[in-house]
Formats: structure tokens, sequence, C-alpha cells
């Protein structure tokens, strides 16, 4: 628990230093855009995730590996020096907790908020919008949704946007239920 809560940090730290970088740089877009890709390959690669995890690898092999790729999917300057930071500074294994902090900031930035939604069965669009459009006027943020699908809720919704949950769930709803009726 103390090595995420490390990891978070650093990844907040070096996310705010390459967010200052690239607004001060007018490349905030295009570094935005390089960490989607780079967060995509990570995901599809099991090479990459490798690479920058492992301590088999020595810095220099890091190094060139994440030039290669940055050079082949053409990331802007400011991205291919921060990449090679995070190698010189042992922080290459951070880099997916590093996109995860720099994306909420552009989402920060923005105005949009996250809210990680979960119900018994899948959304349909129309009901994704409407909770969408609910949450923009609770909020006055646009949300960006995740949803989740978990049976054991039996039905309804649980929301949640940063540390506020909203839990609108058939499961709570009898908890609740039960709860009175053992105190009757």
């Amino acid at each position: 628990m103390a090595d995420d809560s490390r990891a978070t940090d650093v990844g907040a730290r070096y996310a705010r230093a390459l967010f200052d970088l690239a607004a001060e740089t007018d490349a905030l877009d295009a570094v935005e855009a390089d960490l989607k890709s780079l967060k995509a390959m990570n995901a599809g690669s099991a090479d990459l995730r490798s690479l920058l995890a492992s301590p088999a690898f020595s810095a220099e092999s890091k190094a060139a590996g994440l030039a290669a790729i940055a050079a082949r999917a053409g990331f802007c300057e400011v991205t291919g020096k921060f990449l090679g930071l995070t190698v010189a500074n042992a922080r290459a294994s951070a880099l997916p907790t590093i996109i995860e902090a720099f994306e909420r900031l552009s989402e920060e930035r923005r105005g949009v908020v996250s809210a990680q939604v979960v119900t018994a069965v899948p959304m349909s669009e129309g009901q994704t919008a409407d909770l969408a459009a609910a949450l923009r006027t609770a909020l006055g943020k646009d949300p960006r949704i995740e949803t989740h699908v978990d049976p054991a809720i039996l039905g309804g919704v649980k929301v949640r946007v940063g540390s506020r949950l909203y839990d609108a769930s058939l499961k709570s709803k009898l908890d609740s239920l039960k709860f009175a009726l053992k105190r009757a």
C-alpha cells in the first residue's frame, strides 16, 4: 500500500511538471495525444509493459526502446525528452501512473469530471446520455462516464465522482430496509 501511495505521488509530481512544461511551450494538445497513444500501446503490448517495469532491462535499453517508440509514433519533442527523463531518473515504471495523472489534469483544465458508474446490467446509449445530462446539471461539469457491470447490486445505479458516492442501487435499498426491520 505504501508503494502504491509513493507511485501515485511520483506520478502526480511528474505529471504536473510535464503538464506545466507542455502548457508553457504550447504543446499541451500534442503531449496529451502522445500520452494517449503511449497508454494504448502499453495496454496492448506485454513487451512494452515488461520494458517499463522490469529491472532486468538496463536504463540504456529502456531509453533506446522509448526513443524508438517516440520516433516511430511521431511524438512531439516535449514528450520524447520527457520519456528520456523518466528513464534517466529511474521512473519509467511509473509511466502508467504519470499518464493517468496527466489525463486528470487535462480533464480538470477542460472542466471534465470522471464518473465511475456501476449497474447490474449494461446501460443503453440513451440511458448513458440521460445519466450524463443529469450529472452535467448536478455537477456543473461535463462528465466522462466509465461504466462497469456488477450483478451483485441487483438493480439501480451507483455513481462515484471523485470521493462522492451516489448509491441508488437496489442492494443498498434492501440493506437499508433490512436494517430498519431489525431495529423495529
